[in-house]
């Protein structure tokens, strides 16, 4: 493991893992670094991070330059070293919804009118996306907070529209300003002296996308005020309230530098060289870039202005507490689709959960399968965005053939069906540090034969487990199931046991998923054009019964967009079935403050409309409605009655039963009773 200077990013975090016990190390210095594992049968060494029952693991850390800084984290599980790592270092940001669903993106998107076409045919084809990317061609002779007046001549115009479906637009900035004259931000730049400088004390010049260029130096104070102020309306003119931020090449990426980066010998405010901070440089102009936005958008109607989103491609530990970031320029094969997958986790685990992979790779075009196959594992990312070099063929779902559009296009509606979960995941990782997605060694730290996978995880506490397929050709994967309660299959509700592997049917249009007995899991079922159209949709409650009888899961609900959950306007529900009473309840897990009930009541009419049992007991056969109550019902204590259906599973499936229309609302607390 290394971390040099060509690197994107760097989290010099490391954890140790045997049966029960984990351990955590963080090497606390952004100078280039070199960590050399070795490991040894011996197990003299007292210092040494043992794995495995003989085994020692010996770590050497070296790095150029910097100050000795270094924590240690002794666990005992995984899920404690992370907290206590997330608590130093700071939790992940709670992001709006949006950020949570479907992105999509190229280099480029040529006008404001492909914006828009591209918009109205995912409508015409029925695909759900919210949010649509601007690489650097839209801006103005690559000089960054400008249009081109050609190819983007009504950008406003473009984000209306955007707008109208509760779509969102993210436009690149990075870094490096174009040194031309008469360009106001780079005459700003010199003028006030917030530039890098060379060894020598002068302006640092280097060369970028926009051809001569400077980088703003944000480990000034000055220079991230300055920064910051460029996100207004009035000075970033045709960006509108539904425009967001990507920074890219901020690592930085200097073309005719050496490693393709700055010189070490730069210097950076209070004289530190780049040497010793070059690993904090992406950190520190998205920290001023998400502050710029928190201040564009203080003056939106929501009090206290809504949650910024800024995509980042350079990270640092803390930089999880402003946004998401992807894993850089990817190839366009099956190898990379694979890897994926324990890049992602292993970034959940190193304190910085909001990430993802271009989905269809960056460079190349992919065979129709591979793109099929990304966009169902891409459904499981974290951070879910499409992407494409400039040089690729157009690769939108819609142009698939019916086919893989249709296979596409479910994986896509299943994401948004399950953003409810994602969003209560993405809750508890604000809070906890938690990862979203959850490797085997960290939801089973007792069971040995899970610490080496990396290719199948768990989304958040639902107990839903997917193996994407990254084979090519592959029509089933082995799936291990790590204990020996009960999985379902997610969509016909096939049973599984384990422990040990199990064979998992998956043709195309299959996303090898299951359901681990014991958990409820909250989803929305209506398809809808975006995220932010499902705010007042329904729910659906899938209740997995364990081997126990028992199951619980939780659900986390605000309005998506603005702080007012700080001061209590949310929804935060536990579920809970109890198998001795056969009961289902909704327990309220919130905290009260002063918009509590402003939003309660807003919410009142959003009701759960439906909910699955899996694995339902044999004995509810023939029965036609069950007891329903709720919180603020009648005096009497009267319940009312809901319609229930009971499904015979075929061999190899589980029995299921429905409960139709119990008329409660998500907000409220309830009981249904199938005694």
């Amino acid at each position: 493991m290394n971390s040099p200077m060509t690197l994107y990013g760097a989290i010099p975090f490391m954890q140790a893992h045997k049966k029960d016990s984990t351990v955590g190390v963080f090497w606390l210095n952004a100078a280039e670094t070199w960590i050399d594992i070795v490991k040894s049968k011996s197990s003299a060494n007292p210092l040494s991070l043992g794995i495995g029952s003989h085994t020692d693991t010996q770590t050497h850390w070296f790095s150029e330059s910097g100050l000795l800084d270094i924590f240690v984290f002794l666990g005992p599980t995984p899920k404690d070293v992370i907290s206590s790592f997330s608590e130093l270092t700071g939790h992940t940001q709670l992001p709006q919804q949006f950020a949570i669903a479907h992105h999509q993106c190229r280099w480029n998107y040529v006008t404001d009118e492909d914006v828009k076409d591209v918009d109205r045919k995912f409508d015409k084809a029925q695909i759900p996306y919210d949010v649509i990317w601007l690489d650097i061609e839209y801006t103005d002779g690559k000089k960054y907070f400008t249009w081109d007046p050609l190819t983007f001549p009504n950008p406003l115009d473009m984000q209306k529209q955007l707008d109208d479906h509760e779509r969102k637009l993210v436009a690149i900035i990075d870094p490096h300003i174009k040194n031309e004259g008469g360009y106001s931000v780079v005459d700003e730049l010199k003028s006030k002296d917030l530039a890098t400088h060379n060894k020598d004390g002068n302006i640092y010049e280097g060369w970028c996308w926009p051809g001569s260029s400077y980088w703003v130096d944000c480990f000034s104070p000055a220079a991230r005020k300055w920064w910051a102020q460029l996100f207004q309306y009035a000075k970033f003119k045709g960006s509108a309230h539904n425009l967001w931020l990507w920074n890219d090449m901020n690592e930085p990426s200097v073309f005719n530098g050496p490693e393709t980066t700055m010189p070490k010998d730069n210097l950076h405010h209070g004289n530190w060289e780049h040497r010793d901070v070059h690993n904090l440089n992406g950190l520190t102009l998205v920290n001023a870039t998400f502050e710029g936005l928190v201040a564009r958008n203080k003056a939106e109607e929501k009090a206290g202005g809504v949650r910024p989103f800024v995509l980042t491609r350079s990270f640092f530990a803390g930089s999880q507490r402003m946004g998401a970031m992807w894993t850089g320029d990817n190839q366009a094969d099956w190898e990379h689709l694979e890897a994926s997958l324990p890049m992602v986790l292993s970034l959940g685990v190193s304190g910085f959960p909001f990430a993802g992979a271009d989905v269809g790779g960056f460079f190349g075009n992919p065979s129709r399968e591979l793109l099929t196959r990304w966009y169902q594992a891409g459904a499981f990312y974290p951070f879910f965005r499409a992407h494409a070099h400039i040089d690729t063929r157009r690769r939108e779902p819609y142009l698939l053939p019916d086919l893989e559009k249709g296979i596409v296009t479910q994986a896509l509606r299943l994401r948004y069906a399950l953003l409810p979960a994602w969003y209560t995941a993405f809750h508890t990782a604000s809070k906890t540090g938690a990862p979203i997605v959850q490797p085997m060694y960290y939801a089973h730290p007792g069971d040995e034969k899970g610490f080496a996978i990396d290719d199948q995880m768990y989304l958040g506490a639902t107990g839903l487990l997917v193996k994407p397929v990254t084979k090519e050709g592959s029509t089933s994967v082995d799936v291990y199931l790590p204990d020996g309660e009960k999985y379902f299959d997610y969509s016909d509700y096939t049973s599984y046991s384990g422990p040990g592997h199990v064979k998992i049917e998956a043709p195309l249009e299959k996303i090898p998923l299951l359901m681990r007995g014991g958990h409820i899991v909250p989803r929305r079922d209506r398809p809808r054009r975006s995220s932010g159209l499902m705010k007042f949709d329904p729910f659906t409650l899938v209740v997995v019964l364990g081997n126990d009888g028992n199951a619980e899961g939780e659900l986390y609900l605000d309005d998506g967009e603005s702080y007012d959950y700080e001061q209590g306007a949310y929804i935060h529900r536990r579920f809970t079935y109890t198998g001795s009473t056969s009961s289902l309840a909704s327990e309220d897990v919130s905290t009260k403050d002063k918009k509590t009930a402003q939003y309660l009541q807003q919410m009142k009419d959003v009701r759960v409309e439906k909910m699955v049992i899996v694995n339902a007991p044999s004995s509810w056969k023939g029965k036609t409605e069950v007891d329903v109550s709720e919180e603020g019902g009648s005096s009497s204590g009267e319940s009312k009655k809901a319609g229930f259906g009971f499904v015979s599973g075929e061999s190899g499936k589980a029995d299921w039963a429905v409960v139709r229309n119990p008329g409660v609302s998500v907000g409220a607390g309830w009981k249904i009773s199938f005694a």
